[in-house]
């Protein structure tokens, strides 16, 4: 008689939590704390991750700085937390939305309900990433919690028969997605206080690596000045508000000079500084930034 096969081992983000085995007899208050504290290792297994994202930030630069994108490839909650990553660099940091895609197993629809199979598509995944026409610049960033997700698998494969750069992140040590990317991320949540909800922690540690590694990007690109966001794009009233306030910051002059200055330099918070700092007009200000490649601080002669 032949002999059995083992069972196979479940990922961590997929095993029970042992520790909550009666989750549905708590009271709120202990329902509540489970859920609360159980976020903290969230942080924890991004703390542990902070080598590689390093890493990823390094290899991401100059293909960024050589004019690629940003393409961002998950399903579900991965897909959806990329694709928030991705929409959040424009009003952020003024990047262009070209620059960033985000690919969602199913597409659009699959923003607000789950599209049934989509997710195990590998060809669909490829052919998603194919119909975006990424480059060896590119950098593309594969996101699924299982770390096998067959539709990110397939984007994965085509990225890297192309020569993008492919960043890996899984939330179970030993994943295809990190282990086969250029650069892997292993965010090491395991079990989920819900077994298997892995928009959890699991999605907390994602969302937290995500806007790590891009915002650390965006300050390689000068972005930022000092720890002012000062290449804000001011897409409402709020942000206006903000833009205003971040030149007071960064001059000591009056909130009426610094408005004045950032409606002569259309909203450029980073011309409005050099021109209250070096007493430069707008279009003097833009063409000295241009020949810094955007650094304030140099253009500044800092």
């Amino acid at each position: 008689m032949p002999p059995t096969p083992p069972t196979p081992v479940p990922p961590s983000t997929e095993r029970p939590d042992t520790r909550h085995p009666e989750l549905d007899r708590y009271a709120s208050e202990a329902l509540v704390h489970a859920f609360v504290d159980d976020q903290f290792e969230a942080v924890r297994a991004v703390q542990a991750a902070a080598p590689a994202l390093a890493r990823a930030v390094e290899a991401a630069l100059p293909r960024i700085q050589a004019g690629g994108r940003l393409l961002y490839v998950g399903a579900g909650t991965s897909g959806r937390l990329g694709l928030l990553d991705s929409v959040e660099l424009y009003p952020t940091f003024s990047w262009p939305p070209e620059r960033a895609k985000a690919l969602l197993a199913g597409g659009p629809p699959a923003l607000y309900r789950a599209v049934e199979g989509a997710e195990d598509d590998a060809d669909m995944g490829a052919r998603d990433l194919h119909s975006l026409k990424p480059t060896p610049q590119d950098v593309v960033l594969c996101i699924a919690a299982s770390g096998a997700t067959p539709y990110v698998m397939g984007a994965l494969h085509a990225a890297k028969a192309i020569g993008s750069l492919t960043l890996g992140f899984a939330n179970n040590e030993g994943a295809p997605v990190a282990e086969q990317a250029d650069v892997g991320v292993t965010l090491n949540t395991g079990p989920e206080v819900i077994s298997g909800s892995t928009r959890l922690k699991a999605g907390t540690a994602q969302k937290i690596a995500l806007n790590t590694f891009s915002s650390s990007l965006m300050v390689k690109l000068h972005k930022v000045y000092g720890n002012l966001m000062v290449d804000v794009k001011a897409t409402n009233a709020k942000l206006r508000r903000r833009s205003v306030a971040l030149t007071v910051t960064a001059t000591g002059r009056s909130e009426a000079e610094a408005t004045a200055a950032v409606d002569a330099a259309d909203g450029s918070v980073k011309c409005a500084i050099l021109m209250l700092r070096h007493g430069l007009d707008a279009h003097s200000a833009a063409q000295a930034l241009a020949r810094v490649d955007g650094s304030l601080r140099k253009a500044l002669g800092e």
